[in-house]
């Protein structure tokens, strides 16, 4: 079984699967024509990165930002801690 263990302040974040997607008209969208994901849950870090994530954090991270890379069957991008904007929180209330 492979697995991924990123270094110095990397980190591996795991792409949703998306489902195929369709226009209302039945023209089907190639993937390379989809814009690219900015969001992920995080899958491995490294241990300079784990100040500020976990793994299972869904976060944001810069558009045109990382590498994409395939390990045993999974779709993951490599960003630096630099390039993630922010974690997804569930909140009640936004503060003012």
């Amino acid at each position: 079984m492979k697995g991924i263990q990123p270094i110095n302040d990397n980190v591996a974040i795991q792409l949703a699967d998306d489902a195929i997607e369709k226009t209302a008209g039945g023209i089907y969208i190639p993937d390379t024509a989809k814009e690219k994901p900015q969001e992920g849950v995080v899958a491995a870090l490294s241990t300079d990165a784990q100040a500020q994530l976990a793994v299972g954090d869904r976060v944001l991270f810069r558009k045109y930002s990382g590498t994409e890379v395939n390990v045993g069957g999974k779709e993951y991008i490599i960003v630096t801690v630099n390039d993630i904007l922010a974690k997804v929180v569930e909140v009640d209330q936004i503060p003012d």
